[in-house]
């Protein structure tokens, strides 16, 4: 018999979850990481604090408040700069992937601040905008932009350009082209540029909070180093990440309905 390749229906049907069992999964995986965890933590070779010692910094902080008053300052700046990067960079990409003079002018300047990290403007940006929000803005806005930007722009370009000609012979002007070819199926990439963004918009934050802030979970952190508060620095990482989980997962809902004609394994 000879061998066949597996197509993606049957890919589906041999290894589909549902949602539901895709969050048990889930479970059963953040369970097993928290065992592991406490299994580390209890032979003491490992100087790290033990869950339920990060777990009772969790409730005294949040008891007071610190712990909300940190995510809701850190969320707030994240959102802004990250809002307004994405607002920014789907425009100019498009606009570079769809005329090359456009093009021509701005991708050098894409290109050069990709090479040059957001958080080594962080320090420019303090000097020049002080330390209130707006520098930890600015750096946040650009380190999404410049994800989104790429990715949208390399979306664009990538259009299979058949669809481009038959739609031209059926009588279909470049903006019509543009709206209904265009868009659609860039779409996948702007998401992914979205997603990656947000990553970087959180990595970029925590290191803004770190250098100048009065409060968010960066800051937190930096004040628990200070007195080597071990179980302080777990709580604001943990709580980075399930806010920057959240928010992927609304990304990627978003991803799917605005998808929902791409075919998925």
């Amino acid at each position: 018999m000879s061998d066949s390749p597996i197509t993606p229906s049957a890919g589906r049907s041999g290894l589909s979850v549902g949602t539901f069992g895709m969050l048990g999964l889930n479970i059963v995986s953040v369970a097993a990481g928290i065992a592991l965890w406490a299994a580390v933590t209890a032979t003491g070779v490992v100087g790290l604090p033990t869950p339920m010692a990060v777990a009772g910094k969790a409730f005294e902080l949040a008891a007071n408040g610190t712990l909300l008053d940190d995510a809701l300052a850190s969320l707030g700046r994240v959102l802004a700069g990250f809002i307004l990067g994405i607002l920014v960079a789907i425009p100019v990409g498009f606009l570079m992937g769809w005329y090359r003079v456009a093009r021509g002018i701005i991708e050098p300047y894409v290109q050069f601040f990709r090479t040059i990290p957001p958080l080594a403007i962080i320090p420019l940006a303090i000097v020049t905008m002080g330390i209130e929000e707006t520098p930890k803005i600015f750096v946040i806005f650009l380190a999404a932009f410049l994800s989104s930007v790429i990715a949208t722009y390399q979306g664009v370009i990538s259009v299979d350009r058949t669809m481009i000609n038959a739609a031209r012979v059926l009588g279909a002007g470049d903006f019509t082209i543009f709206r209904r070819v265009v868009i659609p199926a860039s779409v996948p990439y702007i998401m992914v540029g979205v997603r990656v963004g947000l990553g970087s918009s959180w990595a970029t934050v925590v290191a803004a909070e770190l250098i100048a802030a009065q409060s968010g979970l960066g800051f937190r952190m930096q004040q628990a180093q200070l007195y080597y508060d071990l179980p302080t620095i777990f709580v604001s990482l943990i709580a980075i990440g399930v806010l920057g989980l959240i928010m992927d997962r609304i990304v990627m809902a978003t991803d799917n309905v605005l998808t929902s004609w791409q075919e998925r394994l």
